[in-house]
């Protein structure tokens, strides 16, 4: 049996967002669901998505 996952959790640990795996920012083997979280949010950036709060 083979499963597929198509939605993960983002890899930031202060992200509560899920993303899909192909819409997904890869970074050093890790998903993430922006470009913030994936360079580990400079400057106090966030990722800006409905609901979410992270800035690394």
């Amino acid at each position: 049996m083979e499963a597929t996952v198509e939605m993960v959790k983002c890899a930031c640990s202060d992200c509560v967002c899920v993303v899909g795996t192909v819409k997904a920012i890869e970074r050093d083997g890790r998903l993430y669901c922006s470009d913030a979280c994936a360079d580990h949010h400079p400057e106090g950036a966030g990722c800006h998505h409905a609901g979410c709060e992270c800035h690394g």
